[in-house]
């Protein structure tokens, strides 16, 4: 059996990213999926490390040495050890959340932070092309305030699509294939009138829409990434090899 999790983000359930978190989870359901959750803000989930969070803190404290020892001796926090089974479980992971200023909440940088635990979904050997969640597929389902004219490569908001790459690459970090991100402009409380009512007929649309999302998953186009081989002994992009993102590119 297959087996989904999803990711939300969003601190009011009754949002329209909850109903579409709810829409992915029904989705997943109805195609015989094992459906997990975590609801984050609902969960109470703690998203700042720290030494605060282990029963035997490392002094000075080194999150990565502190997440490696703790994964190794079975003693994550319970909130980590938590996701970690739901991640390990799960064969594809929909993320749900808005952007704020410019970046998915805090709340989802921190489970990043903590649930992508160092010698548990990954380690100084096992990453990128030998991550340890290779075979997993991820979706992020991404709301903003914005209207699409203003959020592509010439948009006063910035192309959301860069400014989603930090989170995707977090993911292809530990092994994760990312498909093309499902992005909802315009999302925000102030609409009135006829404004209004067209934005309730399109949000609408998506939540019909998201079962074919789901179905098609598999065949959707994916984030392209460099292979590690692409990339020299000294960790820079080979010559020959092709940039995908401003973020890694052939200088000069």
């Amino acid at each position: 059996m297959r087996t989904t999790l999803i990711v939300l983000a969003h601190p009011e359930r009754g949002s329209f990213c909850g109903a579409w978190a709810g829409a992915s989870a029904a989705a997943a359901e109805a195609a015989g999926d094992r459906v997990l959750w975590s609801d984050l803000y609902a969960m109470g989930f703690q998203p700042a490390e720290g030494p605060g969070r282990y029963v035997e803190p490392l002094s000075p404290f080194d999150p990565l040495k502190a997440q490696e020892r703790a994964a190794g001796a079975g003693r994550l926090p319970a909130d980590v050890a938590a996701e970690v089974e739901k991640i390990r479980a799960a064969d594809r992971v929909i993320f749900h959340f808005p952007l704020w200023w410019f970046a998915p909440p805090a709340m989802l940088k921190g489970w990043c932070d903590r649930a992508l635990a160092h010698g548990a979904v990954h380690d100084v050997d096992r990453r990128f092309d030998t991550g340890l969640l290779r075979g997993k597929r991820a979706l992020l389902c991404v709301t903003t305030g914005a209207r699409a004219s203003e959020c592509g490569p010439d948009g006063k908001e910035g192309e959301t699509r860069l400014l989603l790459w930090p989170l995707a690459y977090t993911l292809r970090y530990c092994g994760m294939e990312v498909a093309e991100p499902l992005i909802v402009h315009g999302v925000h409380g102030y609409h009135e009138g006829a404004r209004k009512a067209e934005l309730e007929a399109r949000l609408e649309g998506v939540l019909d829409g998201q079962a074919a999302v789901l179905a098609g998953l598999g065949d959707r186009p994916l984030l392209p990434f460099n292979a590690d081989a692409e990339f020299d002994g000294e960790g820079r992009l080979k010559r020959e090899a092709p940039s995908h993102w401003p973020f890694i590119r052939h200088p000069g």
